[in-house]
């Protein structure tokens, strides 16, 4: 009865939301977790945010059901709170007194890990506060999985701050030497993480789940809605396709929709904005025709991982991206479009726009994609059997 009550906190605080389909007998979603036994275990996720941080969403928070599945105990534990984020998001504030508090809770959840068989952590326990503090992590003795969506790093070694770059450019390193795992979402993070001492990684790309995402007409209509899905940390990216939009508005009927974007100053084109909602971004992915994803070819977006690209593939959109990183992976010829210059966008969005058949051939060949490598339903068995070896 304790484990069933548990499995039903997490299912609902991490599942129920997102329309996930029903558990059965072999797994939620019919997903199959027969191969992987964690009867016994406890877990902890010491992840960054809660569910409204896409990072922690995705990275973590999905998966716990399937741990839970598999006969696990999972405790989830944030760093920062909804209240952080909303603080955050609104007003681009990161509250002193959140963040003590935030960083006083995580400190005193590290000291208890020695009760649990597994840690699972995002990218790091403390940011910017010097790696002693996370030692606490490392002595337990506890076998930890490291994650990384985002090239964290580069907050320390790329600082514009001397004091920053010499005190902590290499502040993850022991902790990169101490996990059992590194999970990582391209190659670029691979890279970093093996370099400065992970002994084992897994390159686990960010995925949906499929199942939340219909496959339903696009809007039609004589207006090309070109869609962009993000946080206002990532709305700055669009500026690099202002001048493209600015151009194909002059020769085409577009309309720019963004879905999580702070307001934007009116441009020479239509724009149409709405809040992220977890209930509703699926819908939204769906009233569009195409999603873009610029990006600068800088460091730190060198280690995203595609996540836009691979919701609007999911709805069976194609994509028009920048070919930075895992973004030149994930954007073959079959589903889409890469585009660096002015030029190039434009050429891209205004091909699309003319050929409604085209966007519908690129759009499914996008879902099957996603469908085959991009999804939970595939990469939650090979995390978890990967996992299940290290806690035998």
């Amino acid at each position: 009865m304790e484990r069933s009550a548990r499995h039903t906190r997490v299912r609902k605080a991490y599942l129920s939301d997102m329309n996930a389909a029903s558990a059965d007998e072999d797994g939620i979603g019919g997903l199959d977790t027969s191969r992987s036994d964690f009867r016994g275990q406890s877990i902890l996720m010491l992840t960054k945010y809660p569910v409204r941080g896409a990072s922690s969403r995705m990275r973590a928070l999905q998966y716990a059901p399937f741990f839970e599945m598999a006969g696990a105990a999972v405790t989830v534990a944030p760093l920062f709170s909804d209240r952080y984020l909303a603080a955050l998001y609104s007003r681009g504030a990161r509250p002193a007194p959140i963040v003590i508090a935030s960083y006083a809770r995580r400190l005193f959840r590290l000291l208890s890990v020695r009760k649990f068989d597994l840690i699972w952590l995002e990218k790091e326990a403390f940011p910017y506060l010097p790696s002693a503090f996370e030692e606490v992590l490392v002595a337990a003795g506890v076998p930890y999985v490291l994650d990384y969506d985002d090239a964290v790093f580069h907050n320390y070694d790329l600082s514009p701050s001397p004091l920053t770059r010499g005190l902590l450019k290499n502040k993850l390193d022991r902790l990169l030497k101490g996990a059992a795992l590194v999970t990582v979402g391209n190659d670029y993070l691979d890279d970093y993480v093996t370099a400065h001492g992970a002994r084992q990684t897994l390159l686990l790309p960010t995925v949906v789940d499929v199942d939340r995402y219909r496959v339903s007409p696009a809007p039609g209509g004589d207006t090309l809605r070109i869609g962009w899905i993000g946080t206002p940390s990532t709305t700055p990216h669009l500026k690099l396709i202002w001048p493209a939009l600015s151009t194909l508005s002059s020769l085409r009927s577009v309309r720019l929709v963004t879905v999580g974007a702070p307001p934007l100053e009116e441009r020479n084109f239509p724009l149409e904005q709405h809040s992220w909602s977890q209930r509703t971004e699926t819908e939204r992915l769906e009233d569009i025709d195409v999603g873009v994803m610029p990006l600068p070819d800088e460091p730190f977006e060198r280690g995203k991982c595609a996540y836009k690209l691979i919701q609007y593939m999911a709805s069976a959109r194609p994509v028009v991206a920048s070919p930075v990183s895992v973004n030149a992976q994930v954007v073959t010829p079959d589903v889409g479009f890469l585009a660096t210059s002015n030029q190039e966008w434009v050429s891209a969005l205004l091909r699309l726009a003319d050929d409604p058949a085209l966007r519908s051939r690129l759009g499914l060949a996008g879902r099957g994609r996603v469908e085959e490598t991009f999804s939970l339903q595939v990469q939650a068995p090979r995390l978890l059997e990967t996992i299940a070896h290290i806690i035998r």
